[in-house]
């Protein structure tokens, strides 16, 4: 079969397919044929220097979620034929993950699509959800306690997960601060729904404060560590930052001092996406359908052979929404 598999770090140009041995089923899991999946910031860091690290056993095919078809399972709780989607917990990096025609994956890691949602999205529209839509509705729902009072600023709005974060809460009611780095993206968001969008240039308090003087309420941080400590700086007596991403290319504070970092009466959470559930997946669908939310789709790829375009999309920065690649429909 065909697949993607990374031997080394490299370019993205250099992606090339592959043919390898079509996997078998292992004990508790699910032998699922990839109809599509979505490409994900995690994935080009992986290509890009962290297949160099110990933790990652080369050769490995990356891909941290997909949507496929059940061909097999190792027990009764899927069917074959069982649309499904699956994600997170190692995909990609312990084991094998999307970027090929057929994969294997933990059972924990695999959930259902209900029929009503198949008979309301297409495939491109499910692509898009898995990853993104669990990771922005974990971090304002689980760690930000969102409600429709509140104010929230997103740092790093225009990013995929940006963008879907905005989505839902704006279909919540609330008040949204989108920032993005590219002037060029401030009509776009406020087209799609910001009350407010403000140019990134590392220091944003100032002028979210000319906005909001006695801060805001809820903060989801993607641009992460690099701007977390201006982020805090924006909230209000009270007011909750979560950092879930890492599009400022740092993972760690160097130098944390909490008790100077985190200001007197406001909170610091984060997300961690490695743990889904079928609840949680049913309850993000149920959310979609029920707002009646159009997920932003950037570009639909048609190939295995096109994943170095794709990757070369999201290292551009203007991708505008999630980056799909569809193998092939459901039947």
């Amino acid at each position: 079969m065909k697949a993607i598999v990374l031997k080394n770090t490299c370019k993205a140009d250099e992606l090339k397919v592959d043919q390898i041995k079509m996997p078998t089923l292992k004990k508790d899991s699910v032998l699922v044929k990839v109809n599509a999946f979505g490409i994900n910031r995690s994935e080009i860091i992986l290509r890009a220097y962290e297949a160099d690290e110990d933790y990652i056993h080369l050769p490995i095919v990356p891909g941290i979620e997909c949507v496929g078809t059940v061909v097999e399972s190792s027990n009764d709780k899927f069917n074959m034929d069982d649309k499904v989607i699956a994600l997170m917990g190692g995909m990609g990096r312990s084991f094998n993950g999307s970027y090929e025609e057929y994969a294997v994956i933990p059972m924990k890691n695999v959930f259902k699509i209900k029929d009503e949602i198949l008979s309301r999205l297409d495939l491109e529209e499910i692509a898009s959800i898995p990853e993104t839509y669990f990771t922005a509705y974990g971090s304002l729902f689980e760690s930000l306690k969102l409600n429709n009072a509140d104010t929230l600023l997103i740092r790093g709005g225009s990013s995929a997960t940006g963008l879907t974060a905005m989505n839902l809460a704006k279909a919540l009611g609330c008040t949204v601060i989108s920032t993005t780095r590219n002037k060029s993206r401030v009509s776009q968001l406020l087209s799609l729904g910001a009350d407010y969008v403000l140019v990134d240039d590392g220091n944003i308090s100032d002028k979210v404060l000319d906005i909001y003087p006695e801060g805001v309420d809820k903060i989801l941080e993607l641009v992460g560590p690099s701007t977390m400590n201006d982020s805090m700086k924006c909230l209000c007596n009270g007011g909750i930052c979560c950092i879930t991403g890492i599009l400022g290319d740092e993972e760690i504070i160097k130098e944390f001092n909490p008790i100077k970092d985190i200001p007197n009466g406001k909170f610091l959470s984060s997300f961690f996406s490695n743990y889904p559930s079928q609840e949680i997946i049913d309850d993000i669908f149920d959310f979609i359908l029920k707002y009646k939310i159009k997920t932003k789709i950037s570009k639909v790829f048609d190939s295995l052979e096109d994943m170095a375009d794709a990757h070369m999309l999201m290292e551009s920065n203007n991708a505008e929404g999630k980056i799909i690649v569809k193998l092939e429909e459901f039947k």
